[in-house]
């Protein structure tokens, strides 16, 4: 990845984009390859420090408040916790700065994940790296959460994110990758990947690449 540039993964269930991640990531032993972060082997810990990472299915601590999980969290990056800053950023996702006085508890998927969107963007980080973004956000944080992409991308940051929602793909990535079977079928802009020889419309195409053909109406 370069600078300033949005790249989407998708594949279908199974395909191995969580597993990607967390394999350059060092969370998994891969079996082969190796991944590079700002040209240091991402083997090497002090790779990543320039990178943050919001996993599917995020779940913060229910014991803690809001601001003390996003101060943790920062921490990890030894950054303190600005709270002027979070309440704004914290408007990004359509989270309510107030949530962050309360206790976690039990959220809801979208609430949680908003939480996690909003520790990852105040790190600040040259590249974040997000597994399923927008899972579980109601179709204003979705609309919020692109428009927050896109101005990372515009101070000249990257941002790394696996997707199933072939639209938001082809709307906000400048380059994206298609995943199966642990190999990747294609990479490159997305109207590339759409406008093949044989003129499949974007959804067609990636049925193609995954070798699964799109259900037939009845």
């Amino acid at each position: 990845m370069e600078p300033g540039e949005i790249f989407g993964l998708t594949g279908v269930n199974g395909a191995g984009k969580t597993s990607l991640m967390k394999a350059a990531l060092s969370l998994l032993e891969p079996e082969a390859g190796e991944a590079f972060f700002f040209g240091i082997p991402g083997r090497v810990t002090k790779s990543r420090w320039q990178a943050a990472y919001l996993p599917e299915n995020f779940r913060p601590p229910p014991a803690m408040k809001e601001a003390q999980f996003v101060r943790l969290a920062l921490g990890f990056h030894n950054l303190g916790f600005d709270r002027p800053q979070a309440d704004v950023l914290a408007r990004a996702p359509d989270l309510d700065p107030a949530a962050l006085d309360a206790r976690i508890a039990t959220p809801s998927k979208g609430m949680a994940q908003k939480l996690g969107l909003l520790a990852v963007f105040l790190t600040d980080c040259p590249l974040l790296i997000l597994d399923e973004p927008a899972g579980g956000l109601d179709p204003r944080a979705r609309i919020l959460l692109k428009a927050q992409i896109r101005s990372y991308r515009a101070r000249n940051k990257a941002v790394f994110f696996s997707s199933h929602v072939l639209a938001d793909l082809e709307e906000i990535c400048d380059r994206i990758a298609v995943l199966h079977d642990g190999a990747l079928r294609f990479t490159g802009p997305p109207l590339t990947c759409a406008r093949s020889k044989m003129k499949l419309c974007w959804s067609a195409r990636f049925f193609r690449l995954s070798k699964r053909r799109p259900l037939e109406s009845e």
